[in-house]
């Protein structure tokens, strides 16, 4: 299921959007202000962003720059002005497309759609290659680079290996033993201890706050696991 982001400050315009999008099979989040919207853009994956212009706290244009500073995710623009140059600025800033209210559910759901469906064209979807997307977190073994919020992380042979391991099997926890043999081999010198060593080096890179991760869990007394 697609997930589409709406940062929409008005109550029943946000709702109605909501129920339209819904009904077509699309999962939809809502942020009423700027800030917030801007929060979730960045810490959450959604496939679409429908972005009002006039928004409390921050402002469309800002939330737009600051989204395209970090991700290329479809950015829908809404907006009730019709002067050219709000348009032109929109657009300027990373915004794929706009819309201008009033307009019709049936109108927003096919541009939604649209834009989805060319990003993915665009970029490919996890499905057509062997990479892996989990929230922000996207791992691309063909040229073993690993991405946060589209912003590149570097990491050394082991440690992609080892993230990548884990990720391909999200939710299954390994102990330390068994991610050693499996990354390092069952006849390599060392001990499991550089498992932990190489998380804790993992988290630091791709953890937006190492000491409580979103991606790499220790289960106590048993090992590590990737959430999927």
């Amino acid at each position: 299921m697609k997930k589409v982001l709406l940062i929409e400050d008005d109550v029943s315009i946000s709702e109605l959007q909501r129920d339209y999008l819904e009904i077509n099979g699309y999962q939809v989040d809502i942020a009423q202000d700027g800030e917030l919207g801007l929060q979730m853009s960045l810490s959450a994956a959604y496939d679409l962003i429908l972005l009002d212009l006039m928004l409390p706290k921050l402002n469309g244009f800002e939330v737009c720059r600051k989204i395209r500073e970090k991700m290329n995710v479809p950015i829908l623009m809404v907006s009730s002005r019709r002067e050219d140059i709000d348009l032109i600025r929109g657009l300027g800033l990373g915004a794929d497309d706009y819309i201008t209210k009033p307009f019709k559910p049936a109108e927003l759901v096919a541009r939604v759609k649209a834009h989805i469906a060319r990003y993915e064209r665009l970029v490919g979807t996890a499905e057509t290659k062997n990479d892996i997307r989990i929230r922000g977190l996207h791992i691309d073994p063909d040229t073993r680079k690993v991405f946060v919020n589209e912003t590149e992380v570097v990491l050394t042979t082991k440690e992609f290996d080892l993230l990548y391991f884990l990720a391909k099997h999200p939710d299954r926890v390994f102990s330390k033993d068994h991610l050693f043999e499996k990354i390092w081999g069952i006849d390599a010198m060392g001990d499991v201890q550089t498992v932990t060593v190489h998380i804790r080096k993992i988290r630091e890179k791709i953890e937006r706050d190492s000491a409580n991760p979103a991606y790499i869990e220790t289960v106590w007394g048993t090992g590590y696991r990737c959430r999927g």
